[in-house]
């Protein structure tokens, strides 16, 4: 798919674009979040569908395109005439006819037909010795009076396909939320591995200090012996955990580089951008309220319901007897000569006109009437549908709010648990420093003072994701990214496509 299809599609206020140098991407949340909206593959796919629908809103309104006829036909016939058995002798009858006929009809929104027709004919016959030609000019309309009457009847495929195009607008706008959603929580994700990895690697430092210095302490006699063994263990340890988290971040690099679409497969992957930790207030009847909105998978289930709304009423029309009003006027022309012919038809001298109606019902009319029922039956499921999915989603709002309030008060637990960490591991490093501890106590407290760290760094992403989990359940995260999206961008695909 070509890029300015996007560009159409999406408009997004771009922060200062990425950086790549030395093998190293510097990577914004904007700039990753336009990667994702522009080459992301799942983004690229759920774009055909509007598109798609976009060409059945133009299939149906061919209903009102004019339909032209001609039609030319020559006749020779030789029989035997009826007088023949009568009069014992052989009579032969030749008779010879042309037609050339031409005609255009065209549907109008009330469900009737207009009808224009120029037929011609050219007869001649030996028995008579005639020749002569026939010329009409002919106008007729059809028009239901009750079923099929209106334009919701005549125009039902056509909104149906309206409707759909909507739907497919909507379900689009859902599936771009749960991309943006996976980009900014993958993008924080790499940033805490990032974090973490640091702290792997200072914690690595400081065991390896630890080392050093029990080995002086051994040497002085300040130490026995075997907390040699237990430094290294010590270093071995840290060595593992860094180890660990240097693999656990390559993998999310090649996770977020999948998801971008990012065809540089050897470059490191730096987010610049830090997560958000400041207090994000939340009012729950707000919140909710602009999710009944916004949400677009609820969006797309009332247009199910005014799709099932129109078919029901269209259904019911079905029911009614057929009463077709049809009116027809024409001017006649006949003479041997055709401009004579014509000339007649011109004046109008000659005109014939009818007028009449047509009923039609069957007995029963069982199939409508069960039609019917049936469209009330689905208009009322689809309603109810609305109704579930509203109370999931206000239920689905108030718990990312309450993640959102939980996530922040844990941004000051964790940060706390770390000053803690920090400070008793201090402690026992002077403890050590005089032998009223070991160095098992320190690595302990070393690696109190790692899970401590790790948590204060998860609770930074697990906020900042429950944040972007409660702009996605209440509908609000395209806009908060600046993106937009409207009807008549689903048409330029299709129209680039013709």
């Amino acid at each position: 798919m070509k890029k300015h299809y996007f560009a159409v599609l999406i408009l997004i206020f771009f922060a200062a674009p990425a950086l790549a140098q030395d093998g190293i991407l510097n990577l914004t949340l904007k700039d990753a979040i336009r990667q994702a909206v522009e080459k992301n593959l799942d983004v690229q796919v759920a774009l055909y569908t509007p598109a798609s629908a976009e060409a059945d809103i133009y299939k149906n309104l061919g209903i009102y395109n004019p339909l032209l006829s001609l039609e030319g036909n020559y006749q020779d016939s030789t029989t035997l005439s009826a007088n023949s058995f009568v009069t014992g002798g052989a009579s032969v009858s030749r008779q010879r006819s042309m037609t050339y006929n031409a005609g255009v009809n065209q549907l109008v929104p009330t469900g009737g037909t207009v009808g224009a027709a120029f037929d011609n004919s050219w007869n001649h016959q030996n028995f008579a010795l005639t020749n002569y030609f026939r010329s009409d000019v002919t106008l007729t309309y059809t028009q239901p009076l009750l079923k099929n009457f209106g334009r919701e009847s005549t125009e039902l495929n056509i909104n149906v396909a309206r409707f759909s195009r909507e739907g497919a607008l909507e379900q689009f706008k859902a599936r771009l939320l749960d991309i943006i959603s996976q980009v900014k929580s993958q993008y924080y994700q790499l940033y805490s591995l990032r974090e973490n990895l640091e702290v792997k690697k200072t914690s690595l430092k400081l065991a390896e200090t630890i080392l050093n210095n029990t080995n002086a302490q051994v040497k002085a006699g300040v130490l026995p012996g075997m907390e040699i063994f237990n430094a290294e263990f010590g270093v071995a340890s840290q060595q593992k955990n860094v180890i660990d988290a240097e693999r656990a971040l390559k993998d999310q690099i090649d996770a977020l580089r999948v998801l971008l679409q990012l065809q540089n497969a050897t470059d490191d992957i730096v987010p610049t951008d830090t997560p958000f930790r400041d207090s994000y207030p939340v009012d729950d009847n707000q919140a909710i309220q602009l999710a009944l909105a916004a949400r677009p998978d609820l969006r797309q289930q009332r247009i199910t319901v005014k799709t099932s709304e129109l078919q029901s009423r269209v259904a019911r029309n079905q029911t009614l007897p057929e009463l077709d009003f049809n009116a027809s006027g024409a001017f006649t022309g006949l003479d041997n000569r055709y401009n004579r012919d014509l000339e007649r038809v011109g004046s109008g001298r000659y005109p014939v006109w009818s007028a009449g109606l047509k009923l039609t019902y069957p007995i029963g009319n069982d199939s409508a009437r069960n039609d019917y029922i049936k469209s009330k039956l689905a208009l009322a499921q689809n309603k109810t549908q609305v109704k579930s999915l509203e109370e999931s989603i206000a239920r689905d709002v108030r718990i990312a709010a309450r993640a959102v309030r939980s996530g922040y008060l844990q941004l000051d637990v964790t940060a706390r648990g770390r000053k803690y960490a920090e400070e008793v591991l201090q402690a026992y490093i002077k403890k050590q420093k005089v032998g009223l501890a070991t160095t098992k106590d320190v690595l302990d407290e070393l690696n109190n003072l790692v899970t401590a760290q790790g948590n204060e760094i998860q609770a930074v992403t697990d906020y900042n994701n429950a944040i972007v989990n409660l702009w996605k359940n209440t509908g609000e995260l395209l806009d908060r990214e600046g993106i937009t999206l409207g009807e008549k961008e689903a048409g330029k695909l299709y129209k680039d496509n013709m």
